[in-house]
């Protein structure tokens, strides 16, 4: 038997599964339904979702304009650890979730609500991204997974009970690939692009052209930096989120951000998605090129091996976790010294570095150069390499011939 609860906030898109679960959850649970929608920057498809959610059944509806503290609090601090997963993906449906799942738990202590339910696959990794964050933020939370409970077993059942129970849905029959859009990124997976060898069509993309059909001349700018994070783009200070709405648009505009890739879930299978990132993409680039000249050798070389385990805290659901926590510090006492400006330019699907400059830049051009100067000595180098060379020369000799 089901436990009957007073009230459920469910984690609300206005897409398929969502749009289904409100009517399911009414039926099963006999609860008041409150949807939670977090606007972190869908666009226009945030504009049907509070009619569509009263009208499936849902007896109000939260949403929350969360998109400067999804960026400053979510997107930069991952973006100053230079996180990628797998060497590709910039981690844009993951470092959305523990947002929208922390709002959901607040919003569920505002109601009073016994339970939280969210619309994720039990196949998938957003059921963990958002299950750990509510089991951190409160304990004692009632969680609902219908995904995991219903004999609903694929996304055409999903699609005959919705045109059974008169739910309008937002993808066909022929077309039920799902979309998961923020301001940061949009993702493409299922239908046919389970096929790994399918090549999505063009229409398919909305924040990207695509390369061919870039400008033929190259978008020049600049960002400026500080402490890890970029305020200004060609001179203009911006907000957290118009500055990622700006670069969105310019790398959009040439081609930049998108990627096709085979992943490897949390929960053990792999999986095709498709993303685009164009802002994350440039900001990527620019500062960890900016780092090159701001950041000590060692100091670079420890925290850069700490960038996969930092990805996959994030994919894995671990935003709230301690040791997530523990590396940001780090990382963050790293970026005291990254201000500056980064020179781009953008063509064609390529984000080019052309120049980096800091008033504490840590480049000194007199002992670069190749010119005679009066800093370096180059005949010190001799025993810097003979001291180096003293553990490869006891090797060759234990070795001898074997060594080839």
């Amino acid at each position: 038997m089901k436990k009957k609860l007073n009230k459920i906030v469910l984690a609300y898109s206005g897409g398929l599964d969502t749009s289904v679960i409100i009517k399911w959850l009414k039926e099963e649970y006999e609860a008041e339904v409150i949807a939670f929608c977090a606007d972190l920057g869908q666009g226009e498809e945030l504009d049907p979702v509070r009619e569509k959610a009263l009208a499936t059944g849902a007896s109000k509806i939260y949403i929350e304009d969360l998109k400067e503290e999804f960026v400053k609090d979510f997107v930069f601090p991952m973006l100053r650890a230079n996180a990628f997963y797998e060497n590709h993906y910039l981690l844009g449906t993951a470092i959305a979730r523990p947002l929208i799942a922390k709002e959901q738990i607040r919003v569920a202590g505002l109601e009073n609500a016994e339970g939280v339910s969210h619309g994720a696959t039990g196949k998938g990794n957003d059921q963990v991204r958002f299950e750990l964050t509510y089991m951190t933020l409160n304990p004692d939370i009632v969680i609902i997974a219908p995904w995991r409970e219903w004999n609903l077993d694929s996304r055409t059942s999903l699609f005959d009970y919705a045109t059974s129970h008169g739910i309008p849905v937002p993808v066909s029959k022929d077309k039920p690939y799902s979309m998961d859009r923020n301001l940061f990124h949009i993702s493409y997976e299922g239908g046919v692009l389970e096929d790994p060898w399918y090549e999505p069509h063009e229409e398919m993309f909305m924040l990207s052209v695509s390369p061919e059909k870039s400008p033929d001349q190259p978008t020049v700018l600049e960002i400026n930096y500080e402490n890890g994070d970029p305020v200004a783009v060609n001179g203009e200070r911006m907000s957290p989120a118009h500055l990622l709405t700006k670069m969105n648009e310019l790398g959009g505009q040439n081609g930049i951000g998108r990627i096709d890739i085979v992943e490897n879930r949390f929960v053990g299978m792999k999986s095709r998605g498709v993303y685009e990132t164009p802002g994350g993409t440039i900001l990527h680039a620019a500062h960890r090129d900016l780092e090159t000249i701001t950041v000590d050798r060692e100091v670079m070389h420890l925290r850069d091996s700490l960038i996969p385990a930092y990805a996959r805290l994030v994919y894995n659901g671990m935003w709230y976790s301690p040791e997530r926590l523990l590396l940001q510090k780090m990382i963050d006492e790293v970026q005291k010294t990254v201000t500056g400006t980064v020179r781009l330019k953008l063509y064609k699907g390529n984000c080019i570095v052309t120049g980096r400059k800091a008033d504490r830049s840590l480049y000194c051009p007199e002992t670069a150069s190749f010119e005679k100067d009066e800093v370096y000595r180059q005949n010190d180098a001799e025993g810097f390499i003979r001291l180096h060379a003293l553990r490869l020369k006891r090797f060759s000799e234990i070795l001898g011939d074997k060594l080839f």
